[in-house]
């Protein structure tokens, strides 16, 4: 399986390198594009060679692309944003037929609205996961089933979130029985938040962070990712990631080919790799996020953190997707967390 991923047709391999070329992937830091050994075994398959530059948010990756036309061949974009970059013109549609993997994707994530724009899809569905809680299985024996564990008096300081705005806004949602993507009342949101806050011990804010503090034995339960969990249990950290009953916040990300690109042919071909099965499940064991290719998804063992947490069909009707969020409405969850985190 670990070598599969190194070969390609030879007559596919001879082609492309006749014209290789250099790619310029803008994406998150250590989010799979940029992996070593999977980088090195496309540029020995094409000959194309591969460049990275990361943002550190969605607001920053649209800067980029705003500021910098044809800088870039290929984007990671949370669905969520997908729309936004369409319309502003920032990303172009995507010739499908050229990726031999896009007929594998689970057909949910393949039509989502969310990756289509005037009626051409823009956005090639890669990974997914959940934002949810792990738990502490030294403090839960039995594993919770319900958010309310973080509203337990008996977890008083043993609690974190992640210091996020619309993270924090979606959670309590969630905990209000609310959707996550139209919620009618915000005031019982900032109430239940409100209720959490003296429950906190800290905010997290990267993966890092909430590595150290669950490995030191300060968190009990916090929220978390899921590809995030699967890295953190590969660790040897004793955390369980659970799915409550209230459900969870999904997230879909995508490839894109960004407007102005010169380099179109040989962005697919990277695209396609990165869908490719072979490299998905070699990934998947050192802690990936869940594919968005049936196919790759069904290639993991079935002892997998995947395959077992997010393959449940149980588990993915409890699931409620992002979709994407006004600047009026990120600005208002905005302020009511920082209004929460003064008063607290």
């Amino acid at each position: 399986m670990k070598t599969a991923i190194l070969v390609l047709p030879a007559l596919l391999v001879s082609a492309q390198m006749a014209s290789a070329d250099q790619i310029r992937v803008l994406n998150w830091q250590g989010y799979g594009t940029d992996i070593t050994w999977s980088i090195a075994a496309f540029e020995e398959a094409t000959g194309h060679t591969v460049v990275h530059e990361y943002f550190n948010s969605e607001q920053e990756m649209l800067t980029k692309l705003r500021t910098n036309p044809g800088a870039y061949d290929v984007v990671m974009i949370n669905a969520a944003f997908t729309g936004q970059a369409a319309t502003e013109g920032l990303i172009t549609p995507i010739d499908t037929d050229a990726l031999t993997h896009y007929a594998d994707l689970t057909p949910s994530f393949a039509e989502d609205p969310k990756l289509s724009h005037e009626g051409q899809v823009v956005g090639v569905p890669w990974t997914w996961g959940l934002t949810s809680i792990a738990v502490s299985t030294a403090a839960f024996p039995e594993l919770p089933t319900s958010l309310q564990t973080l509203w337990d008096p008996a977890r008083q300081g043993r609690i974190s979130i992640r210091d996020d705005a619309v993270e924090a806004v979606q959670l309590g949602a969630l905990a209000t029985g609310q959707d996550i993507n139209q919620i009618d009342d915000l005031d019982r949101v900032r109430e239940v938040l409100s209720e959490l806050m003296p429950q906190v011990r800290t905010f997290w804010g990267s993966e890092n962070d909430w590595n150290q503090y669950m490995a030191a034995g300060e968190f009990d339960v916090a929220t978390y990712w899921s590809g995030s969990a699967a890295r953190s249990i590969a660790l040897g950290l004793p955390v369980a990631f659970v799915v409550p009953e209230e459900g969870a916040v999904g997230w879909l990300d995508s490839l894109s080919i960004p407007a102005g690109s010169t380099q179109s042919e040989a962005a697919l071909a990277f695209i396609d790799w990165m869908l490719d099965p072979a490299f998905y499940t070699r990934w998947a064991e050192e802690g990936a996020p869940a594919s968005a290719n049936a196919a790759a998804m069904d290639a993991l063992p079935a002892d997998s953190f995947n395959r077992e947490v997010l393959s449940d069909p149980e588990v993915v009707a409890r699931v409620q997707f992002q979709s994407a969020i006004s600047d009026e409405t990120r600005e208002s969850y905005l302020r009511l967390w920082q209004a929460l985190k003064a008063a607290q």
